[in-house]
Parts: C-alpha cells; sequence; structure tokens
C-alpha cells in the first residue's frame, strides 16, 4: 500500500522530490524571515526551513506559532545537505497545523530523572528513549531471527503459575479463583516440557520478581528469553549462549550505529565482543577475585577515578567562571553540562566509598558463596568481552541443577557476566534428569510435591539429558546501549514504589 505521506527515514529515496512528512516539532530556532523546525516522526529528524518569501502567508503563520510537540503536516522539496541531521533537510512549500500543544512539561532546559519518570509517557519522544528503544526492537529481532534460523519453535510458557521456580521469596501472590497463584518468575519449567514435545523451543515473554531491591540492575517486571534444548549438555548450552550474545552485538552494530551514536556509546568496546568468550570455572573465578592482580586493579581505578573527579570539578569551576558572559544558547549548554557533571561527580563519589569495601570482599571471599553486584563487576575489569563462569557450589543454585558428576558439590550452571561492571545477563544449565534425584531435591527445598507432578512426569517418560538458559532482556539492553540503570531500557519500567505511568 502506497501511503499519501512519507517517512524521515526514507528521505534518501525522494531527494530533489515533493514529499509530504507528518509528525511532531522537536525543535525550533528562528532568524530574521526564517523557521527551522526540526521535525520528528518516529523514524527520525529532519530540519524544515520555512522561509517567508517563499510560503503562503497561512503557513508563515504556522511555522511563527509552533510550539514544542505540536503536530504538523509538513509539504516540501528533499534536499541533501551532509550537515543536517540524517544528511538532508527540507524547504518547506505549504505547513499546516495538525494539533497543538500548549506548555509541554519536558523543555530544551535539564530535569532530574524522577520528573522524567513521572512523565515517562512523554520522555519516550525525547532523543535518548528514542535511540535506545529503536535499539530494543533490534535486539528483539535478532533473538527471534538467531533461535528461527537454527530451528527453534517459539512457543510460550503461562504467565500464571502455581510454581515456583527460584524459590518462594521472591514471588507476587494472586487469588486466582480461591487457590493461590503466583506471576511467573521464570518460563523455564514449561519449557522444559515443551522441549520434550519439540526439541528445541524458546519462550520469551514478561517475568516478575518482588524482590525489594532498588539497585540499578533490578526491575519488578521485565522480559526474559529461555531456550531449552533436548540432548543439550552444559558445553553445547555455554557455546549456545555465546553464539547468541555475539550474534545480537553484531546486529546492533550493523543496524543501529545512529542509535548508539546519540547515546554516546563506545563503539569499540561492543566491536571486541567476539568468540570465544573466556571460561572459568566458580573456583577459578575466586581464586582470580583474592588474587593480588585484583587488589591493584582496584587501586588503579580508585586512582582514576580521584583524578577524572578533580577535571570534572575543575572543568565546572571554569563553567560557572564564564556563565555571567555566555549568551542564553550557551547558558542553557552550560547549564546541562553542569547536570552531566554533578550526576557523575555522585557516581565517582560513591563509587570511592564502594571500592576500598570491593577490595576487602573480594580479598575475603569464600568459596561457596554466591557472587554480588560487586564480585561480578570486579570480574569482568579482568576481560574486554564476556565471560563465562560455570560449574557452581550446588547449595547456591537451584534444585533443578545437574550435579557435576566429577565433583558432586558442584552444579552444572553457568552464567555469562557482560564486561564493564554490567554484571549477569544470562543464567542456566544443564537439567537434572534423574527422577530420584529431583524428587530428593524438592523434598530437600521444602517445595510442595503436588505442584511439581506434572514437572516430575518429564523424567518418568524417555527422560534425556538437557539444557537452557535465560536471558534478561534489559539487563543485556543496559550493557549494549552502556545505560546506568535499566529503567531506562525498558519503555514504562515497573520499580519498587513505581507503578506508574
Amino acid at each position: 500500500m502506497e501511503l499519501p505521506f512519507q517517512y524521515i527515514e526514507e528521505l534518501s529515496r525522494y531527494v530533489g522530490q515533493t514529499v509530504t512528512l507528518k509528525g511532531w516539532l522537536y525543535n525550533k530556532r528562528s532568524s530574521k524571515g526564517l523557521h527551522f523546525l526540526i521535525l520528528r516522526d518516529g523514524t527520525g529528524l529532519v530540519q524544515c526551513v520555512v522561509a517567508q518569501d517563499r510560503v503562503d502567508a497561512d503557513t508563515w503563520q504556522v511555522a511563527e506559532e509552533a510550539t514544542q510537540e505540536c503536530s504538523l503536516e509538513v509539504v516540501g522539496t528533499v534536499v541533501r545537505d551532509e550537515r543536517q541531521i540524517g544528511g538532508h533537510e527540507v524547504h518547506v512549500e505549504r505547513l499546516q497545523l495538525i494539533g497543538p500543544s500548549e506548555n509541554y512539561p519536558i523543555t530544551p532546559k535539564p530535569h532530574g530523572i524522577e520528573f522524567l519518570m513521572d512523565h515517562r509517557h512523554l520522555w519516550l519522544r525525547s532523543r535518548r528513549p528514542w535511540a535506545i528503544m529503536r535499539i530494543r526492537n533490534r535486539v528483539i529481532r535478532a533473538i527471534h531471527d538467531f533461535f528461527q534460523e537454527r530451528g527453534f519453535l517459539q512457543l510460550d510458557a503461562p504467565i500464571l503459575t502455581g510454581n515456583a521456580v527460584e524459590g518462594t521469596t521472591t514471588l507476587f501472590e494472586i487469588d486466582y479463583f480461591g487457590d493461590k497463584a503466583y506471576l511467573s518468575q521464570s518460563g523455564q519449567l514449561y519449557a522444559e516440557a515443551m522441549a520434550m514435545a519439540f526439541g528445541k523451543v524458546y519462550t520469551f515473554g514478561p517475568t516478575f520478581r518482588a524482590e525489594k531491591s532498588k539497585t540499578r540492575r533490578h526491575l519488578t517486571e521485565f522480559w526474559m528469553i529461555e531456550p531449552e534444548m533436548a540432548f543439550y549438555d552444559l558445553e553445547m548450552n555455554m557455546a549456545l549462549a555465546e553464539e547468541l550474545v555475539v550474534h545480537i552485538v553484531q546486529e546492533v552494530l550493523r543496524h543501529c550505529r545512529t542509535e548508539l551514536e546519540v547515546l554516546g556509546r563506545d563503539i569499540a568496546a561492543l566491536e571486541r565482543v567476539q568468540p570465544p568468550f573466556p571460561r572459568l570455572t566458580y573456583s577459578e573465578a575466586v581464586e582470580l577475585l583474592r588474587s593480588d592482580e585484583t587488589a591493584r586493579m582496584i587501586d588503579a581505578r580508585i586512582e582514576a577515578l580521584k583524578e577524572e573527579q578533580r577535571q570534572l570539578e575543575t572543568e565546572r569551576a571554569e563553567n560557572r567562571r564564564r556563565y555571567g558572559q555566555a549568551k542564553k544558547a550557551e547558558k542553557r549548554r552550560i547549564d546541562a553540562r553542569e547536570i552531566e557533571i554533578n550526576q557523575r561527580l555522585d557516581e565517582i563519589e560513591k563509587e570511592l566509598e564502594n571500592l576500598p569495601l570491593w577490595k576487602e570482599s573480594a580479598r575475603n571471599f569464600q568459596w561457596g558463596n554466591d557472587f554480588g553486584n560487586s564480585d561480578e563487576t570486579v570480574l569482568t575489569w579482568h576481560f574486554d568481552r564476556p565471560i563465562i563462569v560455570h560449574r557452581f557450589p550446588a547449595a547456591i543454585k537451584a534444585f533443578y541443577m545437574k550435579r557435576d558428576p566429577e565433583d558432586d558439590r558442584l552444579a552444572l550452571g553457568m552464567d555469562v557476566l557482560a564486561p564493564e561492571g554490567y554484571g549477569e545477563i544470562i543464567g542456566g544449565g544443564q537439567r537434572a534428569d534423574d527422577l530420584a534425584f529431583l524428587e530428593a531435591q524438592i523434598e530437600a527445598h521444602g517445595l510442595p510435591r503436588e505442584a511439581f507432578e506434572w514437572y516430575l512426569d518429564l523424567r518418568r517418560y524417555g527422560t534425556v539429558p538437557h539444557s537452557g538458559f535465560g536471558l534478561g532482556l534489559e539487563r543485556t539492553l543496559a550493557w549494549i546501549c552502556g545505560v546506568h540503570h535499566v529503567r531506562e531500557v525498558i519503555p514504562f519500567p515497573r520499580l519498587l514504589g513505581r507503578l506508574t505511568p
């Protein structure tokens, strides 16, 4: 179907031709006899030039009165101009107001994160969220392509469940017509059943954790991708996880360069995401944490942060010194930069407080403990790409993990840790396939036997070795985008204390 208008991302096909665009006014600047309207339509931005001596009075009046985020129809000629956003601009012939916008709350001046989150329904229109959501879309597409090209079936696990997958302390409990039910923590148990029917499957859906956590890595509602494969052992599982992560990053690099540039993302860091990923056993990771090398690395980071702190404080003082003589536009830039500097200085101060504690924690880490956020962060500082840690103590892993036949203390689990301090993005492993072992585990963990009878059937009727993992979409996106907090990479985040908008 041919539309009666064009999209901004298509303008390279229409150079020298007249187009009709429909969108919203992102920004506006004016000089004598000229208005420069930055139009957005969701696919991109383009500058639309309105010259008073080339348009009728009605068009000029619309341009004069146009306000931030009013919706417009623009008719004009596409001109190539590499200096402009997207490499083109439109010389306007006609302009029509579609919908007015008065006192739009998100102005070009800086705003705090809580204000922006309160106005998330509007903040999504801004340049940074635009880039992040387009990358999110590309990552989702890359994931589907990856599994579909390898013969996996996408099948859906229920969101309402009577089973606890990751323990009962982080469940959202609801009344289900008089019965007790929970919002799903994971689609894994159901994916195992579907893998026994179809061989290779993956689920892709929302999951829920009732952890009362306010860290930058946590959401109460997030999206998980969970493949499950019959006849896969731990080594095959780790290889598939590595392939998936490499594929996702390569697709983003191939298709989202503009979006990464908007975010100021270090492209080189993503280009280093190549196989093979370093693989460490849990015991090797513990030794690395305790090592002198780790202690020296933390000390070096402390010194680097102190130097960055000094440079930022110097820049802030210089900006304040010249603020009084600056013009209005320059003052806005200084104000925006001051907010960035203050945010970064706050981050540095917190990190300088934490690093000595991290150093002590790493040095004294006890074998058998689970890795905390700081431990994962410190481990990844040793490498320039994701790492895979495997064979964890069984006591800190889920009841359904298969034991290592060479060391019964260990479970055949694995975690993929993203570099640059982003931590775990994938968790998984080989599943227990022995009926008696699984029955004993359910009893030992105090789980209700009747709720898992269907799950035990998978071991009664044709049990096989099988494996799988879960990739957290938002954590993966935060890493790829270089975003500090996962709340920015989901359209409407659900956090402890935030249920709206």
